[in-house]
């Protein structure tokens, strides 16, 4: 059995843990399924009834990031207050990952959108840093939904 990482984020889904993570997987490079537990049998035990065929435990990884995941139903949902970044080379690859994650129109502004499943990513270019350090330039991302690297260089160079 392989050993959980020290830290890991854990995705509390209603009950799509298992497209979710399938899902997941196809979008990122380098990402595998690691496990899928479903809960026991709910004949067994009246505790898990209405659980059959749901994830109790499911451990995956995105380009090298260990996640684990669970079908616990609709008691929590995800907000905005938790957010994973995309670290991204250039505006080609900004672009595939919005196009993947992108679900909820009214959720993008500032490289952030929200998929299908109500997770939050920060889709950024990896030097992000240097293409928002004048006012004009943060002033451009702000107005942004969909980080656009060509403005914010041109926000820059002007005098």
């Amino acid at each position: 059995m392989a050993e959980i990482a020290p830290i890991q984020p854990c995705l509390w889904f209603n009950d799509q843990a298992r497209e979710a993570m399938e899902y997941y997987v196809e979008v990122f490079p380098n990402s595998r399924i690691i496990s899928i537990e479903g809960y026991p049998d709910e004949s067994l035990d009246e505790h898990f009834a209405g659980m059959s065929g749901k994830v109790l435990n499911g451990r995956f990884a995105l380009n090298g990031v260990d996640f684990t995941c669970l079908d616990g139903g609709p008691l929590f949902t995800f907000n905005e207050s938790i957010s994973f970044v995309v670290s991204c080379a250039d505006q080609a690859e900004i672009d595939r990952y919005w196009a993947a994650l992108s679900h909820v129109p009214e959720s993008e502004q500032c490289g952030w959108c929200k998929d299908r499943f109500g997770v939050s990513w920060q889709i950024i270019p990896a030097n992000m840093g240097d293409l928002v350090r004048r006012p004009e330039q943060v002033q451009v991302m702000m107005a942004q939904k969909k980080i656009d690297i060509e403005a914010l260089l041109a926000a820059g160079s002007q005098d």
